[in-house]
């Protein structure tokens, strides 16, 4: 019984306090972008601040890269929190950012000592192929500052261009060079460069459908199609399901194609068609030069409008 006594006393002798907050001017960042690094999409941030309650307030923020963005890169001047039902509210702590040549700032025009703002850097054609760093810094009217040093991420050297349409009318005719559909009369032009065929055929009991079929394929797979003169590219396809690419396919599965991917892939006995091509398939692509390779995303199909929309990652070989 004494003992149990004594040791009740023991435990209410024992106070607790609250641990002291850092008083410092603090900062941090996390990358919140996740997948390859690709020119002309964006690498995002949070960049974090804060210092002791009472004991100043946040000037200044900005953004050194070690290469300039593009066009659109910004540090919000919005602090955001997470709201009832989990949504983002923003609160303006600061004039819109400006961007002179690397560096993009705010000048804080909240009396506030802590803030989490948002950084969009769009990736510039002059970072493809090379790597890129990022210097956070802070000022706050203490006098101090602080900064927070990211990366080097590499860039990678794919290329995207999204949301093309192909028809069966006769706009069937792409380049991966170009990047681009054309019309017999254009496709007579530039022969050398068109890669894909696009129809449609209804064929009973073959479920051919949709189609991408390279311009040197045997006539059978291009039925009722008179190509224009010199068209006539081998061009290596493999057909493939469920890879939905993130960037091309915009959908929720977080799967992405990188230049590793179109590096190591081997195509060298792949077919030269594609058929029954439907929403959410694709089909991995080598043209005849052995110059690029390319993912082709089918974004959607119609059947009564003989058209297929498709999205597409290039990538430069030599």
């Amino acid at each position: 019984m004494l003992a149990i006594i004594l040791f009740v006393s023991s435990c209410q002798e024992q106070e607790y306090s609250l641990p002291e907050a850092n008083t410092h001017f603090q900062n941090d960042v996390i990358k919140r972008s996740i997948g390859p690094n690709v020119v002309g999409l964006n690498i995002e941030f949070v960049y974090a601040m804060a210092l002791g309650l009472e004991n100043g307030n946040i000037l200044s923020a900005q953004v050194e890269a070690s290469i300039p963005g593009a066009a659109g890169t910004f540090l919000e001047h919005r602090s955001y929190y997470t709201g009832p039902g989990g949504n983002d509210v923003g609160i303006d702590v600061a004039n819109p950012s400006t961007t002179s040549g690397p560096v993009t700032e705010v000048v804080f025009t909240r009396d506030t000592c802590a803030a989490a703002l948002r950084y969009y850097y769009i990736i510039p054609e002059e970072a493809r192929g090379k790597s890129v760093s990022f210097t956070f810094s802070a000022e706050a009217s203490t006098g101090e500052t602080v900064s927070f040093k990211m990366g080097p991420y590499n860039i990678g050297k794919v290329e995207i261009k999204r949301d093309i349409t192909l028809n069966d009318n006769d706009l069937r005719y792409f380049s991966i060079a170009d990047m681009q559909v054309y019309d017999s009369t254009d496709a007579a032009a530039i022969p050398d460069k068109i890669d894909l065929v696009y129809l449609y055929r209804s064929i009973s009991g073959i479920n051919f459908n949709h189609a991408l079929v390279a311009p040197g394929a045997d006539p059978e797979f291009l039925p009722d199609i008179i190509l224009p003169g010199g068209v006539d590219n081998p061009t290596k396809i493999r057909q493939t399901w469920q890879l939905r690419d993130e960037h091309l396919a915009r959908l929720q599965y977080h799967i992405y194609i990188d230049d590793l991917d179109f590096e190591e892939i081997d195509l060298s006995s792949s077919s030269d068609y594609a058929i029954n091509l439907r929403a959410e398939s694709g089909a991995w692509v080598e043209t005849a030069d052995g110059n690029y390779r390319a993912f082709v995303y089918v974004n959607s199909v119609s059947n009564s409008g003989k058209t297929m929309k498709i999205s597409v990652k290039r990538y430069t070989m030599n």
